[in-house]
């Protein structure tokens, strides 16, 4: 009987609860779980503690006599270092740099030009021939300094204020993400062995602009409506057809054209000089010290190469000097201990104390940790052991043209 009273009493206080006339209301709030970011933290500190520092083997540089600023050299103009962010296209900041000193060199224009855009149209061509060999060209992130003249001729240029890349409140180039995600729909598309190009193309397309906006038809710049096309015409009025590359490799005839034989040359352009060591040093030497700027690609991962310093070197352990040779060079090139891994500006030179040192303008992060931001100084030795392929308006190199003819 007790017990029943009890449970009248309740159920009266439970009906008089839910018959109030009620308007409940809800509110954004910021979420916090506290115990779990406890959690995380605990077990970020647990597996750190777990992990030894990453060690390499580098060149000791103390006591050396080495450049130490940028104003110790004759430059070149170019427009000041950015940096690639976490992307691999060194190759479209190099020769895109490259490409602004010429335009400043022969029409007297400073223009800051977009790398994305063409590294945008890049990958749509890499996608392309990705269908088109049923899934057997590479598709990476890496290319060559003359794919930036075949995206020109075909997709024409923009300055960077019409294409950026970036969006609102994103401090650097990240295209992580987005690799992954356009290489996994390509793997798809083997799997399934789909090859509708313009739905591959599509979808390539649909992924970039999700992650960096598209790239614009048209764009206003300085008053007047330009398409890309127009604007390298019309604007920035340099001919992609003046450009030419050369390498130095004993594995080709000299004084022939030829392949380049790297992984990032995909579509395996075979307009490539190749001529003897001595004079593809010669060459970008002249070259410099008549006011022409050059697009450096090669190997950036020896133990001379360091940061902190804002030195590349070849050591004495590695190689003398005098040993430096064709020989040398295509040992390192056919074992795979030179690569081609990195696209550079070079845009200065120095003599000192019998020694030529080079400016080089780098977009990679490596050129941020030492005390000339975006700047290395490399010695001639590691240019001519590391260093592949140089591009160079075709004036610098008239006469050794002939040669080839």
């Amino acid at each position: 009987m007790k017990m029943r009273f009890i449970a009248i009493i309740l159920t009266c206080c439970s009906l008089s609860f839910a018959q109030e006339n009620r308007l409940d209301t809800g509110e954004m709030i910021e979420y916090k779980n506290p115990f779990w970011e406890k959690i995380k933290e605990s077990s970020s500190k647990f597996r750190s503690q777990e992990k030894e520092p990453k060690r390499v083997f580098k060149m000791n540089f103390e006591g050396l006599d080495l450049p130490e600023g940028v104003e110790e050299f004759k430059t070149i103009w170019h427009q000041a270092p950015i940096s690639q962010g976490w992307t691999g296209t060194c190759w479209a900041f190099s020769t895109t740099s490259f490409l602004e000193s010429e335009c400043f060199r022969l029409n007297g224009k400073k223009i800051k030009l977009s790398e994305i855009h063409t590294a945008y149209w890049e990958y749509v061509e890499k996608a392309r021939e990705f269908v088109r060999t049923r899934g057997e060209s590479l598709f990476a992130e890496g290319s060559e300094d003359n794919a930036v003249i075949r995206m020109w001729k075909q997709y024409g240029c923009v300055p960077a204020e019409a294409y950026s890349g970036v969006k609102e409140g994103q401090d650097f180039h990240d295209h992580s993400v987005m690799f992954d995600e356009m290489k996994s729909f390509l793997k798809s598309m083997v799997k399934q062995n789909a090859w509708n190009e313009q739905f591959v193309l599509d979808t390539i397309k649909n992924i970039m602009n999700h992650h960096m906006g598209a790239p614009p038809s048209t764009f206003q710049y300085e008053g007047k409506e330009y398409t890309p096309v127009t604007f390298l015409s019309q604007v920035v009025h340099l001919n992609p057809d003046d450009y030419v590359d050369f390498i130095s490799l004993k594995s080709m005839p000299y004084y022939t054209k030829g392949v380049y034989d790297v992984p990032d040359n995909w579509w395996h352009s075979n307009e490539y000089y190749n001529v003897p060591l001595d004079v593809f040093m010669g060459t970008l030497k002249k070259a410099l010290k008549e006011g022409f700027s050059i697009c450096l690609g090669g190997d950036t991962s020896e133990s001379g190469y360091h940061s902190k310093y804002d030195v590349a070197v070849i050591p004495s352990y590695d190689i003398p000097s005098e040993y430096i040779n064709e020989d040398a060079r295509q040992f390192r090139f056919s074992n795979g201990t030179t690569t081609d891994d990195h696209g550079i500006h070079l845009v200065g030179f120095r003599e000192y104390q019998g020694q030529n040192w080079y400016l080089i303008k780098d977009s990679g992060s490596g050129s941020r940790n030492g005390n000339t931001s975006g700047y290395y100084f490399y010695h001639e030795d590691y240019i001519k052991l590391k260093m592949m392929n140089f591009l160079v308006h075709r004036s610098a190199v008239e006469d050794l043209l002939k040669e080839f003819e």
